[in-house]
């Protein structure tokens, strides 16, 4: 474990860390709500965070709080991507993936009106960002677009499919 913060002696003190400008006592010692603020949160900041009360002459061994901290993280911009050929007929498969979410982003996929068109499993694997089209025709052309979703936040990207 590493110290963060303390207060002894009437002095607080926050340790050389990337956290010192960012955290501190949300309340002054005195009111004996030792609550603490982090700023600008960040993934790395996840984490397991105890708290630790030493009173003078005091026996009990109850002075221990823990506390787990996740940092959700919305997703990046995903990226979408054709695979195979589009012609009569065919199959391919349209991916989207994201390079950042916490947790892990799910993925949905839609066609664009005018004529939209919502998909499910097992054509749409939302864990993984595909939608699989099979015996495409002419009418499947149009715009594809896949929403990563987290409870962040959510990004787009859109494929234009030519049939």
């Amino acid at each position: 474990p590493v110290q963060f913060l303390s207060y002894l002696g009437g002095v607080v003190k926050v340790e050389e860390t990337d956290l010192k400008p960012r955290m501190g006592f949300l309340y002054p010692i005195h009111t004996r709500n030792i609550s603490v603020f982090i700023n600008a949160t960040r993934e790395q900041d996840s984490g397991q965070y105890m708290c630790t009360v030493n009173v003078v002459n005091d026996i009990l061994d109850k002075n221990v709080g823990i506390i787990n901290l996740t940092v959700l993280v919305p997703p990046a911009a995903p990226t979408c991507q054709l695979h195979g050929n589009a012609v009569v007929g065919a199959n391919v498969t349209l991916s989207c993936s994201s390079k950042k979410g916490k947790p892990s982003p799910m993925y949905q996929w839609q066609r664009e009106p005018p004529t939209l068109q919502v998909f499910f499993p097992p054509a749409q694997d939302r864990a993984r960002g595909t939608l699989k089209l099979t015996n495409l025709s002419l009418e499947m052309s149009g715009v594809y677009v896949c929403r990563a979703e987290n409870q962040a936040g959510s990004k787009n990207c859109s494929i234009v499919l030519e049939v």
